[in-house]
This record gives structure tokens, C-alpha cells and sequence, in this order.
């Protein structure tokens, strides 16, 4: 019986993808590397192996691949921290003869201007210098990346950011968890790199259109200064890599960087990805 294991698996894309694979594997093939074991205990419930990981103990991420098959890494959310952390877990996917590994990586990540890119344009390097059969899931931007901030929006009247006519293909992290299990429980050829993104594409603009049309008020987009956005993140409490990150991205998205039209996802799929207005409607 093939073993999967999933990296990051009490976060938000890995739960979601333990889900996915739950529907079509035996639970006892599944291995939920995870940093806190008693975070995971719902998923221990459900017949899954739950083996303690974490990016930062290299012996760790050896035990936690014993007897494994595949594995799906999920990049870390330890901004600056990640390339190394990624490289640990690739040398333990050597040492324990992991037969197919892929990896989360950005959108365009070889050509993308997003500051985010180049931890995984480096980790790209390292799987490929591995000799590890891979596949690349290189996804674009999560719908959840804006609607998180609809409470804001809803309170502020207005969509703030500084994307100005930037257009994003953006898909629904449940999107991208049932395309990495497609991938991890596929035969196809390792060597794949797919990019990943929503079939349609829409402007800040057109996010606060759609928020407008759905709770039949007027919600405009207000466009700002990059370093203007960036203060207006903190001034709502998030931490200073965070704020820089989103405002970085969203002058990413000014430039093209969270724009794709290729469809590879809706093919992996199957089926067409989340509609924005859907996405907005679930969130509200």
C-alpha cells in the first residue's frame, strides 16, 4: 500500500488536503506530519498516522517519513526561514527514498517579481539538485488572501489596497488542497511543473464590485501607495512580514504576478474553479 505523507498538515491547505485524500485513500496510508501532535488529534480521530515534524529538527522529518511513498511538502509560513527549512525536509525525503515529492511553490515562480518568490525559486533548485522525482504545484494567490478582509472592508465602506488594474487569477485553498491530492495519488510522469490559478480574473475593482453587489451597498476600491498600504496593514495589527508581504504582493499584482490564464488547474480539477462571487458569498 503506497504511504502519502503531508508536511503542514494541522494548517490550513493541509487539513484540506487530508480531506481530499480521505475520499480516496485507505486512512491508514496517510501520514500527517505535523509540528504540535496534540493539534491533530481530530485527524488521529479519523484513522490517519499522526507523526511529530518539525522544519527546524532534521531527525524529526526522517522518523516522520519511515516507510513513506510520497510527499507532499507545504512550504513553511516562516518567512526568511524557509529555505533552509524546506532543504531539511528534502534531505529526509533523500535519505528515506521518498518516490515522488512535491512541493507548494508560488505561481511563475522562475520569472515572478513577488519578494515571496525567491524562497521558493530557491527550494525549486534544491529539489531539483536532489535527484528526487518531483512535481512542482506552483499556485497562485488563495481568494481567502482578500476575503479574510472583508470584516475590514465591511467596517472601513472600502476596499483598500495598492494592486491598482493588476488582475488575479486567485482559486480557493480548497481548489488548490484537491489538485495536490489529485497530483500526490497520480501516475503520471514526475517532472511536471503546473501552474496553478483560477479560470477568471478579476481587479481589486471588481472584488469591491462584487462585495458591493452582494450586501447591496457601495463598497469602492481605494488604491494606495504601496508604503501607504503597507502602514495601513499595520495600523490594523498585523506583523511587520506580513504587511510587507501582502503590500509587496499586491504591487506583484500591479506588475502581472498573480495573473495566469492557462487553465491547469480547472483541468487538474476536473471541474471549474470557485467562482469569485461564490468564494465572497461563503466568506460573508
Amino acid at each position: 500500500m503506497t504511504q502519502f505523507v503531508i508536511t503542514g498538515a494541522t494548517g490550513q491547505l493541509g487539513r484540506l488536503v487530508i480531506d481530499v485524500l480521505l475520499r480516496r485513500v485507505p486512512a491508514d496510508s496517510i501520514v500527517a506530519a505535523v509540528r504540535n501532535v496534540e493539534k491533530a488529534s481530530d485527524i488521529a480521530a479519523m484513522g490517519v498516522q499522526v507523526r511529530q515534524a518539525d522544519y527546524n529538527q532534521p531527525a524529526s522529518l526522517e522518523a516522520a517519513l519511515q516507510g513513506a511513498d510520497r510527499l507532499l511538502l507545504i512550504s513553511s509560513s516562516e518567512i526568511g526561514q524557509r529555505t533552509r527549512q524546506h532543504q531539511a525536509v528534502i534531505d529526509a525525503a533523500k535519505r528515506s527514498g521518498i518516490q515522488r515529492l512535491a512541493y507548494t511553490s508560488v505561481l511563475h515562480a522562475d520569472t515572478s517579481v513577488l519578494a515571496l518568490a525567491q524562497e521558493h525559486r530557491e527550494t525549486e533548485a534544491a529539489i531539483l539538485a536532489s535527484g528526487l522525482p518531483f512535481v512542482l504545484l506552483r499556485n497562485g494567490w488563495y481568494t481567502e488572501n482578500y476575503t479574510a478582509g472583508l470584516p475590514s472592508a465591511l467596517s472601513l465602506g472600502a476596499v483598500y489596497g495598492c494592486a491598482g488594474e493588476g488582475r488575479i487569477a486567485s482559486a480557493t485553498r480548497a481548489d488548490y488542497a484537491e489538485a495536490a491530492a489529485t497530483i500526490l495519488t497520480s501516475d503520471d510522469p514526475a517532472g511536471q511543473i503546473y501552474e496553478l490559478a483560477g479560470d477568471s480574473a478579476y481587479t481589486l475593482s471588481d472584488f469591491a464590485a462584487a462585495i458591493s453587489t452582494q450586501i447591496g451597498q457601495p463598497i469602492p476600491y481605494i488604491n494606495l501607495p504601496e508604503a501607504d498600504y503597507r502602514s495601513s496593514l499595520l495600523g490594523a495589527g498585523l506583523p511587520e512580514p506580513l504587511a510587507a508581504l501582502l503590500a509587496d504582493s499586491d504591487t506583484g499584482a500591479s506588475k502581472g504576478a498573480l495573473f495566469d490564464d492557462g487553465r491547469q488547474l480547472s483541468r487538474l480539477l476536473g471541474r471549474p474553479t470557485t467562482a469569485l462571487d461564490a468564494a465572497i458569498m461563503a466568506a460573508l
